[in-house]
């Protein structure tokens, strides 16, 4: 289990508590069920909505928690140590209100964000396309303003929660200028003109849906242009920063349930007349495991005290989201072996967890990106 933690307040102690209940008891049953589905989770993220864990993050005065991220991190860990798909669709959708929080106006944000952070609708962040996924700053997708209204056409790739989400956090080209032509809409999800693909068949998070997002003459009224025209690039690469955080929480939380099963299994499996724990080869194994789990969490908290105490915290988060990923790759990989060949076949969860680590290596950044952030800021030191 996950090492003590150190919370602000009892407060942050009883929202943790309650997030493990949930986590435990009306998450976890289900989550192989509805991975082998393919199926999208739409009432959990209303039980999490009700639960108040949808908007932790943000100020109580927009319908949020008010909470310190480093308590948010958290108990996003105890969602993706229940089930990665909730935990990762939980930071997808904090994620997506972070523009209208951060850039909205007043008058913006008392219109949608209580609703958004609430509970009430799901969001999807629409930044990456086919030829523009590191390269941000090449999308294609373009908003023409016609009078009051941009007029959308284009594909979005990769979208988490399309096709289900209630609200997309959009990036689209409004002039013919690289990165500082692009501004952020905040798409309804019902908009005529909007539509998204089939779900891409994934290896892992299954029960994620991933799937491009098609405007076709999509009309999106100018009131819901967040920041200035042309600002939505550092908009989206602010988000990003955040972002990456709640992806090292999530990956910390599969790899620590990988070792917890691993555990669990060395502890009851026999050879040569003793638990197979006891052997040093396994000890020094299953050490191994839980040293990059612990320390990928303090990763993960320090970089998340950084962005409270409104330091400077990019590179931070890019360390956190590099290691944590790449901790949670080499844990689950880890966890398979303990178990030998029953952890190759379906019948116990470490098959799941191991296919589910590879993409937080990929998304938010591919981790060659974030070793190319890391040392880019490390010159400007």
């Amino acid at each position: 289990m996950p090492a003590e933690r150190l919370l602000p307040n009892t407060e942050a102690e009883d929202l943790l508590k309650l997030a493990r209940e949930i986590a435990r008891d009306e998450l976890a049953p289900d989550a192989a069920r509805y991975e082998e589905e393919a199926r999208f989770p739409r009432e959990h993220f209303r039980l999490l909505g009700r639960s108040g864990l949808l908007g932790l993050p943000y100020p109580e005065h927009c319908g949020g928690g008010g909470l310190p991220y480093e308590v948010y991190l958290q108990v996003l860990e105890e969602v993706a140590t229940a089930w990665m798909s909730m935990g990762v669709g939980l930071s997808v959708h904090v994620m997506s209100c972070y523009a209208l929080a951060e850039y909205g106006t007043d008058e913006q944000r008392a219109r949608w964000l209580p609703d958004m952070l609430g509970g009430d609708l799901l969001g999807a962040y629409a930044l990456s396309e086919a030829h523009a996924g590191s390269d941000a700053a090449a999308l294609t997708t373009r908003a023409a303003l016609d009078g009051d209204r941009y007029v959308v056409n284009g594909t979005k790739s990769w979208i988490s929660h399309g096709g289900h989400a209630d609200f997309y956090t959009t990036m689209v080209r409004t002039a013919d200028t690289g990165g500082k032509g692009i501004s952020c809409l905040l798409v309804d999800g019902a908009t005529p003109g909007l539509s998204a693909s089939a779900a891409e068949r994934k290896m892992g998070l299954t029960a994620s849906h991933t799937t491009q997002l098609i405007f076709d003459y999509a009309v999106v009224a100018t009131a819901r242009r967040v920041g200035a025209e042309g600002a939505g690039l550092r908009i989206a690469l602010s988000s990003l920063s955040s972002g990456r955080l709640g992806i090292a929480a999530c990956a910390v939380g599969l790899a620590q349930a990988a070792l917890d099963e691993a555990v669990t299994y060395a502890s009851g499996r026999s050879q040569f007349g003793k638990p197979i724990i006891e052997f040093q080869g396994m000890e020094f194994l299953l050490a191994d495991m839980a040293a990059a789990v612990e320390s990928s969490r303090a990763t993960y908290l320090e970089a998340a005290r950084r962005r409270d105490r409104g330091l400077a915290f990019a590179r931070q988060a890019s360390i956190a989201k590099l290691v944590a990923t790449d901790a949670a790759m080499k844990v689950t990989t880890d966890a398979v072996q303990v178990f030998g060949g029953a952890g190759y076949t379906r019948d116990f969860p470490v098959e799941r967890y191991f296919r589910e680590a590879k993409v937080p290596q990929i998304f938010e950044g591919t981790n060659q990106i974030q070793r190319m952030l890391i040392a880019r800021d490390l010159r400007k030191s």
